[in-house]
C-alpha cells in the first residue's frame, strides 16, 4: 500500500498551493479560525453574543454569524470586535514596492 504525505493529500483534495481552489480553501479556514478565537474570547471575556453586540453598536445575530463565519464582515467591525475584547491586532500588508503595518 502506498503512502502520500499531507502536502500530496492536500494537493490532490484541496488543490495545489496558489491555486484559486486553494486559496479559497485557505481563507475560509482562517475566517472560522479567527471567528472561533471571537467566541472563545467573547466567553472568557464573560461576556453574551447580546453583550458584546452592543459594545460595538450590532445586533446579537451579528456577532453569532460573525463566530460561524467571520469572511462576511467588514474590517471595520471586525477590529470593533477586537477592541472590545481588548485584543492586540497588528495588520501588515506587502506589496512589490509599497508596505504598511498597522497595529495597536
Amino acid at each position: 500500500m502506498k503512502t502520500h504525505t499531507l502536502e500530496e493529500v492536500q494537493d490532490k483534495l484541496i488543490g495545489k498551493i496558489g491555486t484559486p481552489e486553494r486559496d479559497k480553501f485557505e481563507y475560509e479556514l482562517q475566517m472560522n479560525l479567527i471567528g472561533q478565537a471571537i467566541k472563545k474570547t467573547r466567553i472568557e471575556r464573560h461576556l453574551t453574543q447580546e453583550e458584546l453586540g452592543r459594545l460595538i453598536g450590532v445586533q446579537r445575530a451579528q456577532i453569532s454569524r460573525i463566530e460561524n463565519n467571520a469572511s462576511n464582515v467588514t474590517m471595520d467591525t471586525l477590529l470593533r470586535v477586537f477592541n472590545a475584547l481588548q485584543a492586540k491586532v497588528k495588520l501588515q500588508i506587502e506589496l512589490s514596492h509599497f508596505q504598511i503595518q498597522l497595529g495597536q
